[in-house]
């Protein structure tokens, strides 16, 4: 993990080192660190004492104390995070609080971050929630599913001998992710599958650990002449939380800025975010224009302003002056996906555009409040971020402030960063002068998507799949 230059790399209590979506890291100067209380010993981590523990942080840290319903009788709840969710009810009706406040494994999360490893087949599904069918929406190269013919396009017919249809019949999306079974090695299923051009196949994986490639090889960072004549960067950034992202991005701008590049296209369509300082770090890469000026700014409630700070743009050497942005977006896309995004607003202006569907709607981020004994990493919504002109209030998604919106299908039929692929098409429209039909502004996807993709989650996720939507 590339660790603290701001506060929000901040642990504000000697929680260790770590990031969900947008927060974590180390103290920086500035930040205080009061003495942690005495370490509670094993059989300290009832439910009944996880949850009063709970409470306390949330009491102390959550951003919007006045939305946290301490009236809830927490006997009324079997583990600590459906208590959690009855804590933030009041925060989740008003839209500001939609799962980002969450209990964790400190080991789990750690190693994630550190090492990038997850154990699974490697893959990204999404389903049609209307026809139920299940899609592959990206498939990681070094996992087990990829050398099984298994990547973005394929379809999942059945699992194990039972149909998709009859498994989404029996009890819906959860159905379905149920049966691929737990994110554990050595789990082993039987797909039938079917590719794009209609070529059917049954095919063995086993789950196995795997490194989350934040950019990929194959089409992670590649240049495209645009029909102006510009030659046009395409970054695919998988996700922020894995901490080889950094040098990855340094080497992909690195090989634009050699090509002369000066528009960029930003495919974050399933990249839920992660940590602030790799966002910043992308925005350095970016701005080479801007060094100084405010990147984002970071705001706590009240009784912890102490710790607000703003972030400038710093100078990098592989960085590039982006004149246009086109910002692929989806329902998946989040948190530190969407600072970015928000950042370069007051500096681009009408040279900026959210391409794809409507954005999640995290403009906020986690502290990481740890109990080590427990091995619980409480994952406190404890701050909001805003750009130089103070806007940062998009919780309804990118789309209801971005200066323009061009509606896009997620066109997983093709490979990202194909000129035949609609969203990134309709990106490099945009960045040639075309025109755009624009986005709605309000809810998560346009209405009017007519493959009506939404990425598959499961009902309890791993530390990986609270980060990258889809992964399985």
């Amino acid at each position: 993990m590339s660790v603290g230059r701001i506060a929000l790399s901040l642990v504000i209590a000697g929680a260790l080192a770590a990031c969900g979506s947008d927060g974590g890291g180390a103290p920086t100067s500035g930040t205080p660190t009061p003495t942690p209380g005495p370490t509670p010993s094993p059989t300290a981590c009832s439910v009944a004492d996880r949850q009063a523990w709970v409470l306390q942080q949330l009491q102390t840290y959550y951003l919007f104390p006045d939305l946290l319903d301490t009236t809830v009788n927490a006997a009324n709840y079997s583990d600590v995070q459906s208590y959690i969710d009855a804590l933030v009810a009041p925060a989740r009706a008003l839209g500001r609080d939609r799962g980002f406040t969450y209990i964790t494994s400190i080991q789990e999360e750690t190693d994630l971050i550190n090492s990038g490893s997850s154990a699974g087949f490697g893959v990204r599904l999404g389903y049609d929630t209307v026809n139920s069918r299940v899609f592959v929406l990206e498939a990681f190269e070094g996992a087990p599913a990829y050398p099984q013919g298994i990547d973005r396009g394929t379809e999942i017919l059945s699992v194990n001998g039972t149909s998709t249809t009859d498994l989404f019949a029996q009890g819906g999306a959860a159905a379905f992710s149920n049966a691929l079974g737990p994110s554990d090695p050595g789990v082993t299923r039987t797909l039938s599958i079917r590719q794009p051009g209609g070529a059917t196949s049954t095919v063995s994986v086993t789950k196995q650990e795997y490194a989350l490639d934040p950019i990929s090889d194959r089409y992670g960072a590649i240049t495209i002449p645009n029909v102006d004549g510009r030659l046009v960067g395409y970054l695919n950034l998988r996700t922020f939380i894995v901490a080889d992202a950094g040098p990855q991005l340094r080497t992909a701008i690195d090989g634009f800025r050699q090509q002369g590049v000066e528009q960029v296209i930003l495919d974050f369509r399933y990249n839920g975010g992660g940590l602030v300082d790799v966002a910043e770090l992308l925005g350095d890469l970016l701005g080479a224009d801007k060094v100084g000026d405010v990147f984002s700014r970071t705001v706590f409630r009240d009784s912890l302003s102490n710790n607000n700070s703003t972030e400038p743009f710093e100078a990098q050497p592989e960085a590039i002056a982006a004149t246009k942005i086109a910002l692929i977006g989806t329902s998946s896309t989040a948190s530190a996906s969407e600072l970015t995004g928000n950042a370069f607003i007051p500096y681009l202006g009408n040279n900026l555009a959210l391409v794809g569907s409507n954005t999640y709607g995290k403009p906020v981020g986690q502290i990481a409040r740890d109990r080590t004994a427990c091995d619980d990493r409480l994952r406190v919504m404890a701050f909001r971020t805003v750009n130089a002109d103070g806007g940062g209030d998009y919780y309804t998604g990118l789309a209801s402030v971005f200066p323009n919106t061009c509606a896009a299908d997620d066109d997983f039929l093709h490979q990202f960063g194909s000129t035949d692929e609609d969203s990134t098409a309709t990106a490099l429209s945009f960045l040639s002068g075309g025109t755009c039909t624009p986005i709605a502004a309000s809810g998560a996807k346009r209405a009017a998507s007519r493959q009506r993709i939404e990425a598959l989650n499961p009902v309890k996720p791993t530390a990986a799949q609270y980060q990258i939507p889809g992964l399985y």
